[in-house]
């Protein structure tokens, strides 16, 4: 079953990490990224703006399409996709090209990778490690896949699934308390990435409330209040934090930080029912290189804010808008090219 929203929601915020990605990678806040480059404060507002609600919003998303894809294929061809379109390029995808963002580490930060006498090998894996950049969400979503697969076992008889059906305004805001709950457990303690309780929460979420007709009309009906509403708290969220490491532990679960990144999310999919509920020329495309913009337009945007920056000497100000323009004027032949070599297009892309 497709639902042309969700394609649209999903395509629109894999849109937003690249655009994310660029003012990222020069922030002014003190959020660690592959290059050392002082950017422009002004610019960080983009990441407040975006940074609590849109890789929550991404994983609901995948929560809702998991079930449509369950009801039509079945656990078993659905795990198998899983594994080739998910797992293999999360893997494969840090030693082909997460490397180039490890080496553009290392250009800034060698101290980093140890002495020179390490063995070529050794920096390579360490290369590697240092550049999973987005990958990370693939692996995370693979854990929500499995663990879906073993709550659906348990729940043979779908209780938990009609429960969802009858959700209404109250339970959705409700749920705010749980979903701020999941912010404060499972939490990598090293690579901080990975919030395995909130993004659980938030795919299993999509799985069991929203993808219900019934739940995205009551969200499609209150999408403007829900939108204002949402604005409000990320007007304050921001106001609050601004200058401040907005990815630091503390301040994701702080209950501002989860209270706005839950409205977010609820108002990102209310918007996208209520207005986005069609397909265009432009979202068959995102539909199609939706994922090979996510997987690969990283590594080629931290090797290009390093050539601006050493080789050319450009300021912050001309880097930032360069490096979209060469994300829009480079991936898509990298990835046509990619997808002409049949080993590299299902390692890197899932595709057979």
């Amino acid at each position: 079953m497709r639902k042309p929203f969700l394609d649209n929601v999903r395509g629109g915020i894999v849109l937003l990490v690249v655009v994310y990605h660029a003012v990222y990678l020069l922030n002014s806040v003190g959020v660690i990224s592959n290059v050392s480059i002082a950017g422009i404060p002004q610019a960080d507002l983009l990441l407040y703006a975006v940074y609590p609600w849109f890789m929550v919003c991404l994983f609901a998303v995948a929560g809702a399409s998991a079930r449509y894809a369950l009801d039509a294929r079945g656990a078993k061809a659905f795990l198998k996709s899983k594994l080739r379109r998910v797992l293999l390029p999360s893997v494969a995808g840090i030693f082909l090209v997460g490397w180039l963002s490890g080496y553009v580490t290392y250009r800034y930060n060698p101290s980093m990778f140890g002495e020179a006498s390490v063995p070529v090998f050794v920096k390579f894996l360490v290369f590697c490690l240092a550049g999973i950049g987005p990958l990370w969400f693939l692996h995370e979503l693979f854990l929500c896949d499995l663990a879906l697969l073993l709550v659906r076992r348990l729940d043979r008889r779908g209780a938990l699934l009609r429960l969802g059906s009858r959700a209404n305004l109250a339970a959705l805001l409700l749920l705010a308390l749980p979903f701020w709950g999941s912010a404060q457990v499972l939490n990598t303690p090293v690579v901080e990435v990975y919030h395995h309780g909130v993004y659980g929460f938030s795919f299993f979420l999509g799985y069991f409330v929203l993808s219900h007709e019934r739940v995205q009309a009551l969200l499609a009906r209150r999408a403007p209040s829900l939108l204002l509403a949402a604005c409000a708290l990320g007007a304050v969220y921001t106001a609050r934090n601004w200058g401040a490491n907005y990815a630091a532990m503390e301040s994701l679960k702080a209950p501002l930080t989860n209270a706005f990144a839950y409205l977010g999310m609820l108002a990102v999919l209310a918007c996208g029912k209520r207005f986005f509920d069609r397909e265009t020329r432009f979202t068959r495309f995102m539909r199609r290189n939706g994922f090979a913009i996510f997987a690969l337009h990283y590594p080629l945007m931290a090797l290009s804010a390093c050539f601006f920056d050493r080789a050319l000497h450009l300021p912050a100000a001309a880097i930032d808008p360069l490096l979209l323009l060469t994300q829009a004027a480079l991936l898509p032949p990298i990835v046509a090219l990619i997808r002409r070599i049949p080993p590299l297009r299902l390692l890197l892309l899932g595709e057979a």
